[in-house]
């Protein structure tokens, strides 16, 4: 398979709407319209808080399969970089979604621990610690911040240099672009909700008080 088909092929994993076809088993839920984003935490908290297990299980999953399918074709390393972030953009803009999805750090975790299991302990860890002072948003997007500088510090490949640097564009430009949603007439509100998707990935003060976004 040459490089753009195994791009095409990895967005197309990523694509796949975990949390939307769990949604609609489970509840009959189109998380479109009931969650600020079509991932694990939409599930979460629009339907079943242990749902969110097999769904973040399996968007992991996709990353990993996308970022290792290209070894096993002979590809470069720079191509599995290239095909995990397909997988984040296949998951954050899904093909069956109407170009809307979830936030791409399921995925991303899944590039990681093919090719830099350290950066998948590090999300993990600020993902954690996120979680016990209950601002997971702001936690995650300063540890995608630091992750480049960690990968150098570590003697990392500049392939997964990269990789982190892509992953830290495509992260801001789904929360400040955030599936879609308007904005508000107002310059001044407008400035508010792009600052608040920025840092706390949400247009309100809380939807709801831990609403963060894999």
């Amino acid at each position: 398979m040459d490089g753009v088909m195994l791009l095409l092929v990895a967005y197309l994993i990523g694509s796949l709407p975990t949390a939307q076809i769990v949604a609609h088993l489970l509840a009959g839920v189109d998380l479109r319209e009931r969650a600020p984003t079509v991932s694990g935490s939409g599930v979460y908290y629009a339907v079943a808080r242990w749902a969110v297990v097999p769904v973040g299980l399996v968007d992991v999953t996709k990353g990993g399969v996308a970022t290792y399918l290209p070894y096993q074709f002979g590809g470069s390393s720079g191509l599995a970089v290239a095909c995990g972030l397909a997988a984040v953009v296949g998951h954050n803009w899904s093909l069956w979604l109407g170009f809307r999805g979830g936030r791409g750090l399921s995925p991303f975790l899944g590039m990681l621990a093919v090719v830099y299991p350290l950066g998948a302990l590090l999300v993990l860890l600020a993902l954690g610690i996120g979680r016990l002072l209950h601002r997971t948003p702001v936690v995650a997007l300063l540890g995608l911040t630091a992750l480049p500088g960690v990968v150098l510090l570590t003697g990392g490949s500049e392939t997964v240099f990269r990789g982190t640097l892509g992953m830290l564009v495509v992260t801001v430009l789904k929360r400040l672009e955030a599936n879609r949603r308007p904005l508000p007439r107002d310059p001044a509100l407008r400035r508010t909700v792009l600052w608040r998707r920025f840092w706390y990935d949400r247009d309100e003060e809380r939807w709801p008080p831990e609403a963060e976004d894999a």
